[in-house]
């Protein structure tokens, strides 16, 4: 009996296999639940708060109904011939429901700080005989975890199955982009996933997508465009980011002082300080854990600190203005005056640039063929107009991030008004101006 689980954009989840039900019931999996999908977009959109756990199960389902709709109508018919050996549907369903497995609390913004990397954990997370999640993989044969973390690492022998989860246009951002839109209330992200699904197809090489279904595609690429500057660019989105870097950044080098008190959180971050921690120590990490860390934080002796983990929790989040190379040279001066304000730059300043190339063509691998009815292969951007004229092109921008105080709009003492009034003569229209 299949077993279902409800969801608000795939409607219902099947769970066909003992396999993937075993795998959503290890520790490993379940502490998915913890870890926020867009972690401080929420402090932007409130109803941002679904999960990894969520998202990872929901590109199980997206591809599922690949596999099924593969094996009806191109189910391989001699060796080599480019369809679909239903073979390898178990690989490719263990593969897109532990493709996030290995994030850690916070994601991103921790990887930066500590220098860990998602990816590199996932694999180790399956393949290490110390997990669980390693245990079930196991039962189907002895060298399944291996094949499993091949295609994480894009190394697994059959293209189709890589592409199925990572390419520039997989289950795993169909998923994050419904989902993220759902979520956030936005509408950017919403996309004709049936009708993408129906015109994919198996290749020798991968997967392409039939001609008919060119405008299906375009769809995605500019919903996925308009959701990377409508929501994940998000200024106050960043700036929570850079709150909770600088937060963790000065903890460390409290740490490296010899100034962080020995506590709940100097215990769980200890092995990350000291850039020498197990997968035993990530994986007890979540973003419930990071946040009793700020909130005892909230009341340490140390002002900074103290000021950074009650901005954080409390969302008092910077300030921020584009830049642009025509004013870096104002960037000293500016620091320089949020210095002699009392603000510490080096935990109240930051440059933040967030660009996204919404196609592009540096990987011949992960280009999204069209196949004509005759066969041939065009390469999107090659037929349409509109793809083309956004492949290849970054686009988002760069910002200089500051304590809103310098705005001066808040009961400041006079004494810094001078600072405040020199530093507000550069802002114009959220631009820094000459």
């Amino acid at each position: 009996m299949e077993k279902v689980l409800r969801d608000p954009i795939h409607d219902y989840i099947y769970i066909k296999h003992q396999v993937i039900l075993d795998l959503i019931n290890t520790r490993e999996f379940q502490r998915l639940r913890r870890i926020k999908q867009l972690g401080t977009t929420n402090y932007t959109f409130h109803s941002a708060e679904h999960t990894r756990f969520t998202h990872s199960v929901g590109v199980y389902e997206i591809t599922r109904r690949i596999c099924d709709l593969f094996s009806r109508n191109y189910a391989t018919k001699t060796p080599g011939d480019g369809g679909w050996d239903d073979n390898e549907r178990l690989v490719a369903l263990c593969a897109a429901l532990l493709h996030d497995v290995g994030h850690g609390a916070y994601s991103h913004t921790f990887e930066h700080i500590f220098e860990t990397d998602h990816e590199e954990m996932t694999q180790m997370i399956i393949t290490s005989p110390e997990t669980q999640i390693n245990q079930v993989l196991r039962q189907v044969a002895p060298d399944f975890p291996a094949k499993v973390a091949s295609v994480i690492q894009k190394t697994y022998s059959n293209p189709q199955v890589v592409q199925m989860i990572s390419s520039q246009i997989d289950a795993d951002r169909m998923d994050y982009l419904l989902r993220d839109s759902y979520f956030t209330g936005t509408n950017y992200g919403t996309f004709d996933l049936t009708r993408i699904l129906r015109v994919m197809r198996p290749n020798k090489n991968g997967i392409v997508f039939e001609y008919s279904g060119m405008h299906a595609v375009e769809d995605y690429i500019i919903s996925r465009l308009q959701m990377y500057q409508q929501v994940y660019f998000h200024p106050v989105s960043r700036s929570m980011e850079v709150l909770l870097s600088h937060l963790l950044k000065r903890a460390k080098d409290l740490y490296a002082n010899d100034k962080l008190p020995a506590d709940f959180a100097t215990d769980y971050l200890r092995p990350f300080f000291e850039q020498d921690f197990t997968l035993t120590d990530y994986l007890r990490l979540d973003d419930g854990i990071l946040n009793t860390c700020f909130e005892s934080w909230r009341h340490a002796k140390d002002s900074i600190l103290r000021d950074l983990a009650q901005r954080f929790l409390d969302r008092k989040p910077l300030k921020s203005v584009k830049i642009s190379p025509k004013t870096d040279s104002l960037l000293p001066k500016l620091e320089e005056l949020v210095t002699n304000s009392g603000y510490d730059a080096n935990y109240y300043t930051a440059i933040n640039d967030s660009f996204n190339l919404p196609y592009a063509l540096y990987d011949s691998k992960a280009k999204i063929n069209l196949i004509e009815p005759n066969g041939e292969l065009e390469e999107l951007s090659e037929v349409s107009a509109l793809v083309k004229a956004v492949t290849d092109k970054e686009l988002g921008d760069e910002r200089f991030f500051f304590p809103k105080e310098m705005l001066g709009k808040t009961s400041q003492q006079e004494v810094f008004q001078p600072n405040y009034q020199e530093f507000t003569a550069h802002i114009k229209n959220d631009r820094l101006i000459l």
